[in-house]
């Protein structure tokens, strides 16, 4: 995003994209608790004024997405919740129905569930050896393009983590870890509207998006 200061801080309107993908994931009553990862000693994170504080808790991450995603879920695990659903700090339009349907679906399954949406483009894999230049096309049959929150038992994650290892290099999502263990989690179809802020110019569409569910 070429910030001087993490992403999640970036702020749309009145709020930080944290404290919007915080108020996302307050819309169903299920989310009791929220345990946020950051890291430790965060100079931003004292300026922050959640509009909701009750149950909200935060932990020290770690050094890969892997490990800071184990320490939330660890003290979820240690606070007594069986259930936990893992989002992207960085995906601050999380539809109410979204929440629901993976919630729902991450229940049921035995291997949880994922927001994620078929992919409608045609995928290009780069050259080996000249990145810029289109090498071939990937057929996209069976192809999703993960998106968060993603919901599983919490000592079938926990487990998962341990027995993969925070640092393997596979680990690009909770649903990845689980698959390497055999699991096959549900996909649950969310919203094109459930973008991550990842590249700049996504912060505008994601305040378009704010302000259409404002208005619903």
């Amino acid at each position: 995003m070429k910030l001087t200061q993490p992403k999640q801080y970036l702020r749309i309107g009145q709020q930080t994209l944290l404290e919007h993908s915080v108020a996302a994931m307050r819309q169903d009553p299920r989310v009791e608790a929220i345990f946020i990862a950051t890291a430790p000693n965060d100079p931003w994170l004292q300026q922050l004024n959640f509009a909701h504080s009750e149950n909200l808790y935060f932990v020290d991450g770690g050094a890969t997405r892997a490990a800071s995603v184990y320490a939330g879920v660890h003290a979820a695990h240690a606070a007594g919740y069986q259930w936990v659903a893992v989002h992207d700090a960085a995906r601050p339009c999380l539809q109410r129905d979204e929440l629901t349907r993976v919630l729902d679906a991450g229940i049921r399954h035995a291997d949880g569930a994922l927001l994620a949406m078929p992919i409608a483009d045609t995928i290009k894999r780069a050259a080996p050896d000249a990145p810029e230049l289109s090498h071939e096309s990937v057929p996209r049959d069976h192809l999703w393009r993960a998106l968060t929150p993603q919901v599983f038992r919490t000592e079938q994650l926990l487990h998962a983590f341990e027995q993969v290892g925070l640092f393997h290099p596979q680990l690009t999502d909770e649903a990845s870890a689980i698959e390497c263990l055999g699991g096959r989690p549900k996909l649950v179809q969310g919203s094109a509207t459930n973008i991550k802020v990842t590249h700049p110019g996504d912060e505008t569409l994601a305040a378009l998006f704010l302000t259409l569910k404002t208005k619903e």
